[in-house]
């Protein structure tokens, strides 16, 4: 007989779970993981929705600051090899991943190495800039709230170069400020530079665009793009935006 898992007592324990290595680089690291993954409505909803499933197994996660997301992934894949742990509603993810984390902040890497740099497979962690690294071929690509810190031709370069890295029907989850909610990405943009503060990072500025600007971009690349709201509980104006690439590509 199957048993029923509650979607908020699995939530709870694969936190835990996740945020638990972050113990061993200090209070720092541990709260920000336990903050960010407890308060940030994206993590939930990625798994809710289904979003990441079993296809996806070499992940490149741009802007990974301290590798939450691997850890997620990490946690998932043993959470759901136990009878009773994984809902039935979340669907199949990955058993393991190939792991490839892109972060400009050598302090957020050495972070990352020191949590979770012992996990099987290993994550790969590389500190550089996303705008000139060389991407690894892969299924999934995940970008949270980065691409703002650069310019509207970088961004269209880095999607570009992004789109040539995925396989045919890989997908690309990007999470954008929709700057044409003014008050929302104002609010947006202003916690963003104060979390940066805080992290010690310099503030840079940014560069936003309206979600019909975005996925006109995207879909100008040769994908097929839907968008769904990924604020909730908060006062931003975030969209994620789900990006899939068809079974051959174009060459736009």
């Amino acid at each position: 007989m199957s048993i029923e898992v509650k979607a908020d007592a699995a939530w709870r324990r694969l936190h835990e779970a996740a945020t638990a290595p972050y113990k061993t680089a200090g209070q720092f690291a541990w709260r920000f993981a336990r903050g960010k993954l407890g308060r940030d409505p994206v993590f939930r909803g990625l798994i809710e929705r289904g979003l990441i499933d079993e296809r996806h197994r070499r992940v490149v996660d741009i802007g990974c600051g301290q590798g939450i997301f691997a850890s997620l992934l990490a946690s998932m894949g043993v959470m759901q090899s136990r009878p009773g742990q994984w809902p039935a509603s979340w669907g199949k993810a990955p058993a393991q991943v190939a792991y490839t984390g892109i972060e400009l902040m050598s302090r957020d890497v050495d972070r990352a190495e020191a949590s979770i740099g012992h996990l099987q497979p290993r994550p790969h962690f590389i500190c550089a800039d996303m705008c000139s690294t060389a991407l690894p071929a892969c299924d999934l690509v995940v970008i949270l709230d980065v691409l703002h810190y650069v310019d509207h031709a970088a961004q269209e370069a880095l999607l570009r170069r992004v789109r040539n890295a995925l396989k045919p029907r890989g997908r690309l989850l990007l999470r954008i400020g929709d700057a044409g909610s003014r008050r929302g990405f104002a609010i947006s943009q202003w916690v963003d530079r104060t979390v940066t503060r805080i992290r010690g990072h310099r503030v840079s500025p940014t560069w936003g665009r309206t979600l019909p600007d975005w996925k006109a971009l995207l879909e100008g690349l040769g994908f097929e793009v839907q968008s769904l709201p990924m604020s909730e509980g908060t006062p931003f104006a975030n969209v994620l935006l789900v990006a899939d690439l068809p079974d051959t590509q174009p060459t736009p």
